[in-house]
C-alpha cells in the first residue's frame, strides 16, 4: 500500500481548545486517523504538514514510517514532533486496519484487558475555591472513579514565587487539595498537576505541606529544562523520602529523550504523550526503556478520544503501565467528534479496545461545522512554565 492522500482534520471544540487530526488515505482506499493537538499552534502545525507532505504522498507505508521519526533536538520541536507521531498514528491504525487486528496487537502481547483511569477534572472545575474542589472530588467519586487529579495552584509562577500574593496561592491550593482529600476519602487517590510553577526550595516546602495527605503523585512540580534537572532529580529523591511519586515528562520526546531520565533518576513516572514523543512505536520503546530503570509509566492524555484510544492501545503491551489519564470533557463535542465505541468507564477502568485499528472513526459533519479557530492569548500557556 501507498500513501495516495493526507489531510488535516482541525476542530474547534471550546474557547480554550482546538484538536489537531491527520487522516492519511492509502491507494486502496484505507484511511488511518492520527492526533496533534497542541493548543495555539495550528498554524505552524499547517506549516510542517506541506513542509513532509510532498515526500510522503507515493512512498509505501514502510517506507513512510521511518520519515517521521521524532527527535528531541528537532528544529521544528514540539511542532514538528506533534505532526510526526499523529502520521505515525494514521500509519499503523492503516496497518491494523488492513490485518484485522487492533494497534496493541501489533505493539507487542497484551498485558492486561483494562487499565485503572483517574478523572482529571482541571478543565472542567468551574468553581475552584476550597468548596469547589471539595464538591468535585465527591462528585468524581459519585461518577465511579477511585482517583482524581487537580491543579489548584493557580497564579502560582516560579519568577514570583516570593511575592506575597503567590504565597498566598499557594497557601490556597493547599487548602484546596486537603478540601478533596476530605470530599474522596482515605481510599481515593488524590493526584496533583503542578504545571512546572515551583522552584526548588518551594517544591520541597509544598511536598512537606502535603505529606499528611498522601498525594497518589505530584506532576511537573520544577522545571524539566536540561539546565534544571539536578534540581528535578533532587526534588524526586526529596518526595521518594516523604513516600510521594514525582510525575512528569509530559512533553518530552523519543526513546533517546527519556534515556536521561532513566540515568539521571529525574522522575519516579514518566508520562509521554503519544501526540508528541513518536506515535505507538517510539511510545512501547520508552516503556520499554523505563522499565528497566525502574520507572512507571502513566499516558499523558488530556485531549480527544482517539488520544485515548491510542494510549489505551499502548497501555495494554506497557510492562510498567500505573494508571491512565482522563481529561474529564470540557465541551460538549468530546462524544461526538468521533464515530464507534468508546471504551465505557466501568468501576473505575476502561476495558483495552479490540476493533481493528485504533477503534473509531472522525465525525466529519462535526469537523465542518466547527472549523478550528484561533485561541485567545490567555487560553494558551504561558511560556514562563515550563
Amino acid at each position: 500500500m501507498k500513501i495516495a492522500k493526507i489531510e488535516p482534520l482541525f476542530v474547534s471544540v471550546s474557547q480554550k481548545s482546538n484538536w489537531s487530526f491527520f487522516r492519511v488515505t492509502t491507494d486502496e482506499g484505507i484511511t488511518g486517523l492520527g492526533e496533534a493537538t497542541l493548543q495555539g499552534w495550528e498554524d505552524v502545525q499547517l506549516a510542517c504538514l506541506r513542509r513532509i507532505q510532498g515526500q510522503l504522498i507515493g512512498k509505501t507505508l514502510e517506507q513512510a514510517l521511518p520519515m517521521l521519526t521524532v527527535y528531541p533536538h528537532a528544529f521544528g520541536g514540539l511542532a514538528v514532533n506533534s505532526v510526526y507521531s499523529a502520521l505515525e498514528m494514521a500509519i499503523m491504525d492503516i496497518r491494523g486496519k488492513a490485518a484485522g487486528k487492533p494497534v496493541h496487537a501489533l505493539l507487542g502481547k497484551k498485558l492486561r484487558d483494562k487499565v485503572r483511569v483517574y478523572a482529571n477534572v482541571n478543565r472542567c472545575i468551574t468553581d475552584r475555591s476550597v468548596k469547589g474542589y471539595f464538591e468535585i472530588g465527591r462528585a468524581m467519586k459519585a461518577q465511579g472513579f477511585t482517583a482524581i487529579k487537580i491543579s489548584p495552584f493557580d497564579g502560582v509562577m516560579p519568577d514570583q514565587i516570593d511575592e506575597p500574593d503567590v504565597k498566598k496561592a499557594i497557601e490556597r491550593g493547599i487548602e484546596c487539595t486537603f478540601a478533596t482529600r476530605e470530599a474522596v476519602g482515605p481510599d481515593f487517590d488524590v493526584l496533583l498537576d503542578c504545571h512546572w510553577r515551583f522552584t526548588e526550595a518551594a517544591a520541597k516546602q509544598v511536598i512537606l505541606a502535603l505529606e499528611p495527605m498522601k498525594p497518589f503523585w505530584l506532576e511537573c512540580m520544577v522545571s524539566e529544562a536540561p539546565e534544571a534537572q539536578p534540581a528535578l532529580a533532587r526534588v524526586c529523591a526529596f518526595a521518594a523520602e516523604h513516600g510521594i511519586r514525582l510525575a512528569g515528562a509530559e512533553r518530552q520526546v523519543a526513546a533517546s529523550g527519556f534515556k536521561r531520565y532513566v540515568d539521571s533518576k529525574l522522575l519516579k513516572v514518566v508520562m509521554p504523550d503519544i501526540k508528541y514523543a513518536g506515535g505507538y512505536s517510539e511510545i512501547a520503546s520508552i516503556c520499554r526503556l523505563t522499565a528497566q530503570g525502574g520507572i512507571e509509566f502513566s499516558p499523558h492524555n488530556p485531549t480527544s478520544p482517539l488520544c485515548t484510544l491510542a494510549s489505551l492501545h499502548v497501555s495494554a503491551v506497557a510492562e510498567n503501565f500505573l494508571i491512565f489519564e482522563h481529561q474529564l470533557a470540557e465541551n460538549e463535542r468530546y462524544m461526538d467528534v468521533m464515530i464507534g465505541k468508546h471504551p465505557p468507564l466501568v468501576d473505575g477502568h476502561y476495558p483495552i479496545p479490540d476493533a481493528p485499528g485504533a477503534g473509531m472513526e472522525l465525525n466529519e459533519d462535526v469537523v465542518r461545522a466547527h472549523p478550528w479557530r484561533e485561541l485567545a492569548p490567555d487560553q494558551i500557556r504561558d511560556p514562563k512554565l515550563g
